[in-house]
């Protein structure tokens, strides 16, 4: 048998032992994305979380112009919630695709894509004769839009070594609720003004159409597994000999290249991780539950605050920023708490330390969740006490939000790695029903239960899941030694750890 090695000026030489695959020409090799100069690094994660922003902005915004669509479309209220409801069941359906296909084709192949058609699909929302054509053409914006919430987590996860992610990381996660907190506060002076019922879908589309082309532009190819094909196919070419070109290749082109294997990897890794990955399955439902609270307080802010204490539409967009300022005081926290309590392990973990320190976010956030949720409708349901009161719960709300999301997305990319864009389209799969599912009751529930009880009920559901992180910090290694596609390499080290100690003494 023969090896064909790399060498420096990109040519193989002939030995004789077995071919070996492609890899980076070393820990420093220039083209491997984690190697990339900081200033990429960071324009890169900026451009894929303004990309976010557009895509979950999109899903909040013609909530404030509910009014306005059902005097367009003479149709029911129950009828105009499915405008928010089926853009987020098109986050299930393109979550099948996008995430796990990202891992095959490339994630610029297919962002560029997706963000082009979805765009596009806003053109027939602003154009829509009837509510039918409204409701399909946000079903498929929806199902373009998934592609950077299931993608984008990959793209950090490509780029950022575990010490550095930190801060990346929070900022991908706040773009995930900064999004749905600005489309409300937009939406809500568009429907004031004396503008048509479809500007706000005009807003979208300038919004969708921008952040596109600067992706197009600013956007290079991060997934190691395609850059690493490019280079085989790159040197197969310079190769001297046909015999030489065809002994180059990489684990990944030998072991996903049938279209088979490609549709299996695509449709059913996410569903077989929720099968089998205990840890994935218990995070879903916990962020499931969050998610959906974030896209119920879209329905529940205008009983709050419209209904009972008598703000214009866009004074009630305005109460959003407290979620926004709620996000931005957990990034900072989160940051914090990463730099003293996760990076001065990554020496002693050799780079890979225990994904449940990154748990001690989610510790503050929810409690933090379940006060905001008891403060917002016990403060909100009464008209004596000032709008403020319940103005200041969403604060916390935020901030709970926040901290939870960024805490277990950052979780399940240290958990899954090389899975994580499949293991996020599974999460995103089933927090998107989720979500899609509460705004088809949020109002009927607060108007039957009343704002008080209707908030409790929520509270109550945060109250029994709060316990979830503090059990994952104490048992998500146990639970995560059994996974079929968590590489563990922390449980590894802890080995050799303990083996070091022994032979020490």
């Amino acid at each position: 048998m023969r090896t064909f090695a790399y060498t420096p000026n990109f040519q193989y030489r002939l030995d004789r032992h077995a071919p070996s695959p492609v890899t980076w020409d070393g820990p420093n090799d220039p083209q491997n994305p984690q190697n990339w100069s900081l200033r990429q690094k960071w324009i890169i994660t900026l451009v894929t979380s303004g990309v976010t922003i557009n895509a979950t902005f999109s899903s909040s915004a013609p909530s404030s112009a509910t009014t306005r669509i059902i005097e367009q479309f003479a149709i029911s209220s129950e009828v105009s919630y499915v405008v928010t409801s089926v853009y987020l069941l098109g986050y299930v359906f393109g979550s099948f695709f996008f995430g796990p296909g990202s891992e095959v084709v490339g994630r610029k192949r297919i962002l560029v894509v997706t963000m082009c058609c979805y765009t596009l699909f806003i053109l027939g929302q602003i154009f829509a004769p009837n509510i039918q054509t409204l409701i399909v053409t946000r079903f498929f914006s929806g199902f373009f839009a998934s592609s950077p919430l299931t993608v984008g987590g990959a793209v950090l996860a490509d780029l950022w070594a575990g010490k550095d992610r930190g801060l990346p990381s929070s900022i991908f996660s706040g773009s995930v609720f900064l999004g749905p907190a600005l489309g409300p506060l937009v939406g809500g002076f568009v429907a004031e003004s004396s503008l048509k019922w479809n500007w706000i879908f005009w807003v979208m589309f300038i919004f969708a159409g921008a952040s596109t082309l600067v992706m197009i532009v600013l956007l290079p190819e991060t997934c190691s597994l395609v850059l690493l094909s490019r280079k085989a196919k790159r040197l197969r070419k310079q190769a001297a000999t046909p015999q030489i070109a065809k002994a180059i290749f990489t684990e990944h082109e030998r072991k996903e290249t049938t279209l088979g294997e490609m549709v299996r990897v695509t449709f059913c890794r996410p569903f077989l991780m929720l099968a089998e990955e205990p840890i994935l399955v218990l995070v879903t439902v916990y962020m499931s539950i969050v998610y959906g609270l974030l896209y119920a307080l879209f329905e529940a802010f205008p009983i709050i605050f419209m209904e009972r204490h008598g703000l214009s539409s866009s004074q009630n967009g305005l109460i959003f920023i407290g979620v926004g300022i709620g996000s931005t005081i957990g990034a900072v926290l989160n940051w914090h708490l990463t730099e003293t309590l996760y990076v001065p392990h990554y020496a002693r973990w050799k780079g890979f330390p225990p994904a449940e320190y990154r748990l001690w976010g989610a510790m503050v956030g929810s409690p933090a969740l379940v006060i905001g949720t008891f403060w917002l409708g016990w403060t909100g349901n009464y008209e004596s006490i000032s709008w403020a009161a319940p103005a200041v719960a969403t604060v916390f709300l935020g901030f709970g939000i926040f901290l939870i999301f960024t805490s277990f997305l950052t979780y399940l990319i240290d958990t899954y790695l090389m899975y994580c864009a499949s293991a996020f389209a599974a999460n995103t799969i089933i927090r998107s029903l989720v979500a899609a599912a509460f705004p088809l009751f949020t109002v009927q529930m607060f108007q039957t239960l009343g704002i008080g009880w209707a908030a409790s009920l929520i509270g109550f559901i945060a109250l029994l899941l709060a316990p979830s992180p503090f059990l994952f910090y104490k048992y998500g290694a146990r639970i995560r030694a059994k996974s079929k596609f968590a590489p563990c390499i922390d449980l590894k080290i802890a080995k050799e750890l303990e083996k070091s100690k022994f032979f020490a003494i």
